[in-house]
């Protein structure tokens, strides 16, 4: 039995697989080394994930997939902290961005994107993905992400910069405070997850100039910020993968026509995907 998870800052996706019954599915918080301990991410998994604790001893291999793993010291923290629960089962961590490169190209070479709570971007060559200098977290970087969309609303919203009708929205849906906000975002952990919990609004105000133009403005940060860094970039197809792109695919699909980019695939979760990647692999390896 192989046990595969695709890991975001707010989310984690898991999938159990064997030969003997159909896959199973779950869901777990997120799991960012960045922003959670070894001792905090062994919790959620044993407090939100009880199937997959009781199958520990017929995994036989892990394969993890996450935000916050492009370094050695954070991917030998989800390593460890995975140890603990399985001590038997061999153990894979690796970036998001490799799991998206895996259930977007296969074994093409492309660009990925990542456009989630966070946002990323990596060329894969069909093997692995080049680190680049992308990927700078919420405060730095993180252009056209949940969190990205998330603190523009929230910072308009507290500013009064919203039309009338959208802010008489926005603050029926919240009800947010400037104390809510700070607490929030100074005070408390999960300040990116925070921030992009809001992103959810701007499907409901897609329709108004004002929500067309703010997503416009967002992903095409992350255009000429990212993807056009590539100086080839119109030579590949450029997958995207995450909640945010998959919502708002029919205006990122339009920006990147405009922008000479040519987008594959366009999905939400990769991990039905990077499962049978990693399955087809498997056999090819055995």
């Amino acid at each position: 039995m192989i046990l595969v998870a695709d890991s975001g800052s707010s989310k984690t996706d898991w999938v159990l697989a064997s030969d003997k019954q159909k896959p199973v599915k779950f869901s777990t918080g997120g799991l960012n080394p960045y922003f959670l301990s070894e001792k905090e991410i062994i919790k959620i998994i044993q407090d939100e994930a009880p199937v997959m604790v009781n199958h520990f001893p017929l995994i036989e291999e892990i394969y993890f997939f996450g935000a916050g793993c492009s370094s050695p010291d954070r991917r030998e923290m989800v390593s460890n902290a995975l140890s603990q629960i399985f001590p038997r089962a061999f153990i894979s961590v690796d970036s998001d961005l490799l799991g998206s490169a895996y259930a977007t190209c296969g074994h093409r070479k492309g660009i990925v994107c990542v456009l989630g709570t966070g946002s990323n971007i990596s060329f894969f060559d069909g093997e692995d993905i080049t680190v680049g200098k992308h990927g700078l977290g919420y405060i730095l970087g993180d252009e056209g992400s949940g969190t990205w969309f998330g603190k523009a609303l929230v910072t308009h919203y507290m500013y009064g910069n919203m039309p009338a009708d959208v802010y008489s929205r926005f603050k029926n849906t919240f009800n947010l405070t400037k104390d809510d906000v700070i607490n929030n975002v100074y005070l408390k952990r999960g300040a990116n997850s925070y921030l992009a919990s809001f992103a959810r609004f701007l499907t409901d105000i897609k329709h108004t100039d004002y929500g067309r133009q703010l997503i416009r403005q967002g992903m095409l940060e992350f255009i000429e910020t990212n993807v056009k860094s590539y100086t080839e970039y119109h030579q590949y197809t450029c997958h995207f993968v995450g909640s945010i792109a998959y919502f708002f695919g029919d205006e990122l699909r339009e920006l990147c026509a405009e922008n000479g980019v040519s987008v594959g695939k366009v999905i939400r979760h990769p991990i039905d995907d990077l499962l049978a990647f990693i399955l087809e692999r498997n056999q090819t390896q055995a």
